[in-house]
C-alpha cells in the first residue's frame, strides 16, 4: 500500500495541479481582466495561488460554510472572498453574474479539459514512482482528479484497475453509472466537504464510464479513516482526502496487488480531528 500524499501541495490538495494549468494557459485578454471560480475551498485555494504567481486578480465565490482554514487560505493567497449560499449551484450563479458584469473569465473547479488535464499529472506520477503498480484508488466529487488520474493511468498501463471512492451521502457517480449520464441529486450531505457536487460534470464522466470501479463510504468510516491517518499513519488529511483509505480500511476496496491511495488534500483544523476521534466508538 502507497499513499500518493496531495496534502503536502503548497495550498494543501491536489487542486494546484488543474488550476495552475489553466490559468498559466489563458491569454494576455484573459489575464488582464482577471478570474473567478466557485469553491468549497480547496480550489479555491488553488486558484488564488496561481493567480497570484501569474499576476492575475483572483475572485473566489464560497460557500456561507466554508471551513475556516480554506477561507483564510484563499485570502493567504490574494484571492478576494465572496460568499454566497451553501450549494455549488448559489456559487455558480454568483460566479457566472461577476463574468458578466466585470469580464472574469471563469476558471471551473473540475468540468474544464485544462482542469482535468493538470490533476492527470498525479496520475502520470504515480506509474513513474511504482512501476509495477496494480490498483489505484481515487476521490471523485465533481471528477476532476478521478478524470485526469483515469486518464493518465489508463493511457499508460491498461492493466491497472482505478477505483473512484464518494461518500454514502453524496453518490453522483454511482448515480450517474447508473443512468448512463450525469444525474442531478436532490442533495448531498457528508463530512467530505470537498465531494458534494450535485453532480458529475459532463467532461469528467467522460473519462470515468465504463473505465473506472465505483464504491461508497460511510461518514463513520470516514472519520476513523482521517483519525488513524493523523494518529498512526502521520498524514495529515482531511476528510475528503481520507476516502480512500476509508475504503480499505472498512473493506469496500480490496487490493489484490501495489495499491496507491490517493490522498487528495489536508486542510482541516485540528478541532476538526479532535470532533472525529471523540465521536468514534471506542
Amino acid at each position: 500500500m502507497f499513499f500518493k500524499p496531495e496534502n503536502e501541495q503548497p495550498t494543501g490538495a491536489f487542486k494546484l495541479r488543474g488550476a495552475w494549468t489553466a490559468v498559466a494557459r489563458l491569454d494576455a485578454a484573459a489575464r488582464s481582466r482577471g478570474v473567478i471560480t466557485y469553491s468549497s475551498g480547496n480550489h479555491g485555494q488553488a486558484v488564488a495561488f496561481a493567480a497570484q504567481r501569474i499576476g492575475v486578480r483572483a475572485v473566489i465565490v464560497m460557500p456561507e460554510t466554508a471551513p475556516r482554514p480554506k477561507v483564510e487560505g484563499v485570502r493567504r493567497w490574494g484571492g478576494e472572498v465572496l460568499f454566497a449560499g451553501t450549494t455549488s449551484e448559489d456559487r455558480y450563479r454568483r460566479a457566472m453574474e461577476l463574468v458578466a458584469d466585470e469580464g472574469l473569465t471563469a476558471i471551473p473547479p473540475y468540468d474544464h479539459p485544462d482542469i482535468i488535464a493538470g490533476q492527470g499529472t498525479v496520475g502520470l506520477e504515480i506509474v513513474a514512482d511504482l512501476l509495477d503498480v496494480a490498483h489505484v484508488v481515487v476521490p471523485v466529487g465533481g471528477g476532476g482528479l478521478a478524470a485526469g488520474v483515469t486518464t493518465a493511468v489508463l493511457a499508460l498501463r491498461a492493466d491497472v484497475t482505478v477505483t473512484a471512492v464518494e461518500p454514502e451521502g453524496a453518490a453522483a457517480l454511482q448515480a450517474a453509472l447508473r443512468e448512463g449520464k450525469p444525474t442531478r441529486l436532490e442533495r448531498t450531505a457528508s463530512i467530505a466537504d470537498g465531494l458534494l457536487p450535485l453532480s458529475v460534470g459532463t467532461i469528467t464522466f467522460r473519462h470515468l464510464a465504463s473505465r473506472v470501479t465505483s464504491v461508497v463510504v460511510s461518514d463513520a468510516a470516514i472519520a476513523e479513516a482521517t483519525v488513524w491517518l493523523h494518529r498512526v499513519a502521520g498524514v495529515p488529511a482531511e476528510p475528503s482526502g481520507a476516502v480512500t483509505t476509508a475504503a480499505l480500511l472498512s473493506g469496500a476496496v480490496r487490493p489484490t496487488g501495489p495499491t496507491v491511495l490517493v490522498v487528495s488534500g489536508g486542510n482541516v483544523d485540528s478541532d476538526v480531528v479532535e470532533s472525529l476521534a471523540g465521536g468514534l466508538k471506542p
